[in-house]
């Protein structure tokens, strides 16, 4: 039976524990399933707590999107507000470390697209399950951004040549694609039979032997922990061009893309 674990205290996250699995679905249906201040604070939160209290911690979206990446509609309203405050990407890059180095399993289960920082939520899993009929794409740069911070974790599942590609193609791939590319490990019709079949069989590991070997894969490849200062300092250089806010800005009032007419 799912226990539901101070879910009333998350805005934008439903968490519940299953013994020793923690499911985390990403839940902010009226923004498209978009990453904010909040989301990134309380997920880490929950992170923190699966240190001691999780074996497993399974990451979800909606149905119809898992995760659109940055929330436009907030950076536009900060835009207007003329907010003082530095674009600041470290919490969010710390977040994915967290995934990608704690000591539990983590499983992207997808459905739905996943988009910009979605990816980035995705790759920084250590296993990535997924609907057959999901999409994955990087749009950033039809905006003029780049996805500096999902970079390193992308480029960890499946590569340089191939996280280049997807970079600057901005086009969704299916499932299949992705998964023959790397980054997603297996796909079915029906995911959440897929999602049971792992879960039947990773939690019989034990808790200090996840723990252990996270800790010696970290020590293999440390390359997350380097690359972290090139990809807040690209993320904050294409976040703090006015040129690329303008485009932000008219895409989420008028619906346009930046090559698209007045």
């Amino acid at each position: 039976m799912g226990i539901l674990m101070d879910t009333a205290a998350y805005e934008t996250l439903r968490v519940r524990f299953e013994e020793d699995i923690c499911f985390i679905q990403i839940y902010r249906p009226d923004a498209n399933n978009t990453i904010n201040d909040r989301l990134i604070e309380e997920f880490s939160q929950v992170l923190d707590h699966c240190d001691t209290a999780a074996k497993i911690v399974v990451l979800e979206g909606l149905p119809e999107v898992f995760c659109f990446g940055a929330d436009f509609q907030g950076l536009q309203q900060s835009v207007e507000q003329e907010s003082s405050q530095e674009q600041n990407p470290e919490p969010l890059y710390d977040l994915w470390l967290k995934l990608a180095s704690g000591p539990y399993i983590t499983i992207a289960h997808v459905r739905g697209k996943a988009n910009a920082g979605g990816i980035g939520f995705v790759a920084a899993c250590d296993v990535v399950l997924s609907e057959r009929q999901a999409v994955y794409s990087l749009s950033e740069l039809l905006f003029g951004l780049m996805p500096a911070c999902v970079l390193p974790f992308l480029i960890r599942r499946m590569g340089f040549t191939k996280s280049n590609y997807m970079t600057l193609l901005t086009q969704p791939i299916s499932a299949e694609q992705a998964m023959e590319w790397g980054l997603v490990d297996a796909c079915e019709e029906k995911s959440e039979n897929l999602l049971r079949k792992h879960l039947l069989r990773l939690r019989r590991l034990s808790k200090s032997g996840v723990a252990r070997y996270k800790r010696y894969m970290n020590a293999l490849d440390n390359g997350l922990a380097d690359s972290k200062s090139k990809a807040l300092a690209a993320n904050i250089e294409v976040f703090s061009d006015k040129e690329n806010l303008a485009k932000i800005t008219r895409y989420v009032t008028t619906g346009q893309f930046p090559w698209e007419g007045d």
